[in-house]
């Protein structure tokens, strides 16, 4: 029996640390697994551990009516997916692509897919690798509902939880985009931190108890935050972006005190300070998000 007839048979494009996380869960889940890599050699664990390696990427995704692509960015995930035989090989099949890139990649894909008789989804993995296939990783996927439901019992292999979030291609790589902002963001403030507290003899270790402290207080703000931009009202009340904005300014004093690059903190006061030259100094801090949105 061909293996393009077992529904269950997944193929994976990519043996990077991610990809070797998705190909290993799947053959833990107990899963016909057909791997590839651009890069020999990659997949001898894998083909240990009983996946079958595919000497091209036509033949890879030949074995399985399931193909996950999980490459660095869409301009790798073009380069295979859209060789001819390849695309050729897809005419019918499904495609769930994990890379992470920008919403309207993802959009032009859908739309080469489309034209070539490809059923394509568009996922994002929000957990790093050693989640994958426990009940801590997390994943996203847009697209056309009809194959992510065929396919839902496969991709359950990667464990943890899977979130359907609607038709339009693009939106899990809204989601990507938004929640890394958030993540890089953070961990550049934190950098920071650690390197100000430093400066006045205060080690990292020292300080982490307390930025964790900070972090804990952070959820309940997120969604008294998302809840004011969604209904257009910014309080203000405890803590004003007139008050902000002092606090802010301390924090560029020290660092430049110390030598040290304030230019995450200048901008996020400068936005402050633009909102507040806007009329909007009694507002909470969320208020920049709008003034954000301005064209």
């Amino acid at each position: 029996m061909s293996p393009y007839a077992d529904r269950s048979a997944v193929t994976v494009l990519g043996l990077g640390p991610m990809g070797r996380s998705l190909a290993g869960a799947f053959l833990a889940g107990g899963l016909p697994t057909t791997v590839w890599n651009r890069t020999p050699g990659r997949d001898r664990e894998l083909v240990e551990r009983g996946a079958i390696g595919a000497r091209t990427a036509a033949e890879a995704v030949e074995a399985s009516r399931l193909t996950v692509v999980c490459v660095v960015n869409y301009d790798a995930s073009d380069a295979i997916l859209r060789q001819p035989a390849v695309t050729d090989a897809l005419n019918g099949r499904t495609v769930v692509n994990l890379t992470a890139d920008t919403p309207d990649r993802a959009r032009d894909t859908a739309v080469w897919a489309a034209e070539h008789g490809i059923r394509y989804l568009d996922g994002a993995i929000m957990t790093p690798t050693t989640t994958i296939g426990t009940p801590h990783a997390v994943f996203i996927h847009s697209g056309p509902k009809e194959p992510y439901e065929e396919h839902r019992s496969t991709l359950d292999a990667l464990g943890g939880t899977q979130t359907y979030l609607g038709e339009e291609i693009g939106r899990a790589a809204a989601y990507d985009i938004a929640l890394l902002d958030i993540f890089w963001t953070a961990m550049a403030g934190y950098a920071h931190a650690l390197s100000v507290a430093r400066a006045e003899g205060v080690t990292a270790r020292e300080l982490a108890p307390f930025a964790k402290g900070i972090g804990a207080i952070l959820p309940p703000i997120f969604e008294g935050s998302a809840a004011e931009l969604d209904s257009g009202a910014f309080s203000g009340e405890g803590n004003p972006l007139t008050s902000a904005v002092s606090s802010m300014a301390h924090v560029v004093q020290v660092s430049e005190a110390h030598g040290i690059d304030a230019g995450v903190m200048r901008a996020a006061e400068g936005l402050a300070r633009r909102a507040i030259g806007l009329g909007h100094g009694t507002d909470g801090f969320i208020r920049i998000a709008e003034v954000l949105g301005r064209r």
